[in-house]
């Protein structure tokens, strides 16, 4: 399989695979990360009242990822599955896989979409939401789940884009729609007066253009594997189920866990002081994502070289090309750790010019990513384990750093107060990349010596 007109995943030099497939879809997800964050940079900035607005949207954006990550359950699931097929020289059914997974993310959105609807009010106080803020809340949740088909489609899509090596394709999708979204979003908070229901509909419209792009490359000459629209096969659905759900798991609990930090900053914190602090880990919060969007968009980029490899059993391969891959990934932490000590405080200005807003929540951003470096091999260890279809492994990992972070975030509030729970993150970080490192470096040499020994399985 050709990752694009340039290069072979079986046949070319590794590091340059690696580069030329990690680092433009780790672009694609530092723009991806404008998605999530352009529309709170505008909202904290509104006269009046931008930091309370600001911190409604940042109670309601976890339940919204929440909603979100189905899509990862399906793309990241069926992706390298059709990745491996097509290493096996199984084009047919790379194809009808490929097909499944669309229809699967269309059924995922007409289930998904009323619920959310239906229920966010009660989700959003039972989750951080205070009187003041449940407004601001309540309004931007709603309009964004009413665009979830076209959030859904963008996000799984782009994952069988990537696979296939398709990561300037898949890059551009995000681009477009990023892009989009800061141009619209001035338009409707501002121009239009709209505020943060403005924002929420600028985003649906720019995942919609996301969305369009993605099925595009799909259907394009590019594509070796191309979107048919026929040839569902029902009998992978649990497959694709259960190679989505470590990276499911991942997206889907960050944003649970989030949501439990910010419940429990509202009730230890208190009226009044609960939302500042709300405000501080929205601001904190996206700063994560711009750390960790592009470390998953480097995983992402190089699932499908990993899987491909697997499939046509060049162990040697697999095993290079992870090496290359951490040494890329532990490159990248080291410079933004480097830029979290000393640019915390200017990150935080984009978000709000209060003094004490700032000063908070420079202080809790470097709490919170003092261990990113460490986090970078808990991505390693997982992304790459579910790419070689191990996911009785990377389950278990994906598990660890989440148990890890849940328990502290409750328990560390209710004997140190409510900033405390900044540290749940760094605890659960250590904790899950040094047991993760000692896991991959044991089970490793096993699975490869087994695949060559018995064959391709799936």
């Amino acid at each position: 399989m050709r990752a694009s007109r340039n290069h072979d995943l079986g046949k070319d030099d590794l590091w340059k695979l690696v580069l030329s497939l990690a680092i433009p879809t780790a672009l694609g997800q530092a723009v991806n990360v404008l998605y999530a964050i352009v529309d709170r940079m505008y909202i904290g900035h509104i006269a009046g009242y931008g930091d309370i607005a600001l911190a409604g949207v940042g109670v309601a954006s976890p339940i919204a990822t929440f909603l979100s990550s189905f899509a990862t359950l399906i793309g990241m699931g069926g992706a390298p599955i059709m990745a491996m097929r097509e290493g096996h020289g199984d084009h047919d059914i790379a194809q009808r896989i490929l097909t499944t997974g669309f229809y699967l993310l269309i059924a995922a959105s007409a289930v998904l979409t009323p619920v959310f609807f239906i229920f966010r009010t009660p989700m959003l106080l039972a989750f951080g939401a205070s009187e003041i803020t449940l407004p601001y809340a309540s309004q931007y949740l709603g309009w964004y789940v009413l665009g979830t088909p076209f959030a859904l489609l963008a996000t799984g899509l782009n994952s069988f884009v990537i696979n296939q090596g398709l990561s300037k394709e898949g890059m551009l999708s995000v681009l477009a729609g990023a892009i989009a979204n800061i141009i619209l979003d001035p338009v409707f908070i501002f121009l239009f007066g709209m505020g943060v229901k403005g924002a929420a509909i600028a985003t649906v419209i720019s995942q919609m253009v996301s969305m369009l792009i993605a099925i595009a490359a799909l259907r394009g000459r590019s594509a070796s594997i191309r979107l048919r629209f026929r040839g569902f096969m029902p009998d992978q659905i649990m497959r694709i189920v259960k190679f989505g759900l470590s990276s499911f798991i991942i997206i889907s609990t960050d944003s649970l866990l989030l949501i439990v930090l910010n419940a429990m900053l509202q009730k230890y914190g208190g009226p009044g002081w609960g939302d500042v602090l709300i405000t501080c880990s929205t601001i904190v919060q996206s700063y994560h994502i711009l750390v960790t969007y592009p470390m998953n968009g480097m995983t992402a980029g190089c699932q499908g070289l990993i899987s491909y490899n697997y499939g046509a059993g060049f162990t040697d391969r697999v095993r290079k090309g992870i090496n290359n891959l951490q040494l890329l990934i532990t490159a990248y932490t080291v410079v933004m750790f480097i830029f979290t000590i000393f640019g915390s405080r200017l990150f935080a200005s984009l978000f709000s010019s209060d003094g004490e807003i700032l000063t908070l929540s420079a202080k809790y951003m470097l709490i919170f990513e003092c261990m990113i470096i460490a986090l970078s091999f808990q991505y390693i260890n997982v992304d790459m384990m579910t790419a070689l279809g191990q996911i009785h492994i990377s389950l278990p990992l994906s598990l660890t750093r989440k148990i890890t972070f849940f328990i502290a975030s409750i328990t560390l509030p209710m004997f140190f107060g409510a900033e405390a729970a900044f540290f749940s993150e760094p605890i659960s970080d250590i904790i899950s990349g040094l047991a993760g490192t000692i896991i991959m470096r044991h089970q490793l040499g096993p699975i490869l010596s087994k695949r060559m020994k018995e064959g391709f399985r799936i």
